[in-house]
């Protein structure tokens, strides 16, 4: 068929634009049919939780809380304490491996509690309610362990389970098993903890003290960071206590 008298040069570059866009549209409805695009800044933070060490600690004649994010030095008969919130679906767990090469989990409290008072958004403390840590009169080292990961640790939690019941003469292999699985859980998933991540010093051989919550003292909840990972976290505090 010929052109009319609106088949002018202008009215050709029309219909070529008007082409042009409808095979755009063709081609964006095929793509949405066939293929999932990414959504971009898509979330893939696998492990998110709230954590805050805190020390109880005694300046010019005064009792105050002080947050522990880097080296710090505490003396006899101060004391310390841990929380939890937990931000997304992940697993916890705080173990305390002490001078005289003891092994303890201090959280969870216990493994069943994974399956029964575990849930987001809830406050857990270390040591549970009111009770703190506090640094005995003997001086000593210690190391506490925060691993954190989207799934259970099962083969952790075996070994922990199994050095909770076992007699001395096993004990000491379980604890050597332990510390080198956490290590190797550190080595792994180095990538994915805080740039240039090291020990963090607190201080102290420690006991469970309960010390009343008064009124008016600091919550740990004020000095609580966030905590994100795509994947496995290991964080090591180094315990050193000066008399």
């Amino acid at each position: 068929m010929g052109c009319l008298g609106q088949c002018t040069p202008r009215g050709r570059v029309v219909k070529t634009l008007l082409k042009v866009m409808l095979l755009c549209l063709l081609v964006q409805a095929f793509v949405a049919v066939h293929w999932t695009v990414p959504a971009l800044g898509t979330d893939d933070e696998k492990v998110g939780f709230r954590w805050a060490l805190g020390a109880l600690v005694e300046r010019d004649g005064e009792s105050r809380l002080e947050s522990v994010t880097r080296d710090a030095s505490l003396r006899s008969g101060e004391r310390f304490k841990m929380m939890i919130e937990l931000q997304k679906p992940c697993f916890v767990y705080v173990i305390h491996h002490s001078a005289q090469g003891q092994i303890a989990l201090l959280f969870p409290y216990s493994m069943t509690q994974f399956d029964t008072d575990y849930r987001v958004g809830r406050k857990y403390s270390v040591p549970e309610g009111d009770a703190w840590f506090e640094l005995d009169e003997h001086p000593g080292k210690e190391t506490l362990y925060l691993l954190a990961a989207p799934e259970r640790l099962k083969e952790l939690e075996g070994l922990l389970s199994r050095y909770a019941s076992a007699e001395a003469s096993a004990g000491e292999e379980l604890q050597k098993q332990i510390l080198e699985t956490i290590r190797g859980l550190r080595k792994q998933y180095r990538e994915l903890a805080a740039p240039a991540e090291r020990p963090v010093t607190i201080g102290g051989t420690v006991r469970e003290l309960k010390v009343p919550e008064a009124p008016g003292r600091p919550k740990l909840d004020t000095i609580a960071v966030d905590i994100r990972s795509g994947g496995i976290l290991v964080r090591t505090f180094t315990i050193e206590h000066k008399e």
